[in-house]
């Protein structure tokens, strides 16, 4: 679980550590310190659960069997690109956990992590409200209906393409 965190997470992690103080040292305030420090990180890595067993006073294997127990929390940051896959009934009946399965191997992870790169990362979601278009995937806030899993090389390489063009134009930028 441990992770390389990028340099602004290490700062915010050492923020995080001194702000800790607004919050009582009782362990009913676990759950609420997790969604705190995931909403300001997007992720629970290892150091910060270190961090709250350490303010709390408590074992971090408490710390961690809290964390995982609950589903709304993250122990990879999410990608810059996350793909949200449905698998509620209309979407899975219609093969939605193909389409999952075809992100996985064409990303090389599984549903829950991310990308080396941080540019991807899948997650399953019960539903989306959108059953008339089923199978449904969401790849950040875009829809996309009708999903096949011929469909998923031709989403990922269209955020490799625009990437690549935002690349581009900002060193044509930095020339002139």
């Amino acid at each position: 679980m441990d992770l390389e965190l990028s340099p602004e997470e290490r700062q915010k992690l050492q923020e995080l550590k001194s702000e800790l103080q607004s919050f009582k040292r009782e362990r009913g305030q676990l759950i609420p310190i997790l969604q705190w420090i995931q909403e300001r990180l997007s992720f629970l890595p290892s150091q910060a659960l270190e961090s709250v067993a350490e303010y709390l006073q408590i074992a971090y294997a408490e710390v961690f069997g809290v964390a995982t127990f609950y589903n709304q929390f993250r122990f990879h940051p999410p990608g810059r690109n996350p793909i949200r896959v449905c698998l509620g009934t209309a979407c899975h009946v219609k093969g939605a956990d193909i389409i999952l399965e075809n992100f996985e191997r064409k990303l090389g992870i599984r549903e829950g992590e991310t990308t080396p790169d941080r540019e991807f990362s899948i997650e399953r979601v019960a539903c989306v409200g959108c059953c008339a278009l089923a199978p449904v995937t969401l790849m950040g806030e875009t829809v996309h209906g009708y999903m096949a899993p011929s469909k998923v090389e031709g989403l990922i390489t269209r955020v490799a393409i625009e990437k690549e063009v935002r690349e581009r134009e900002r060193k044509k930028g930095a020339h002139v």
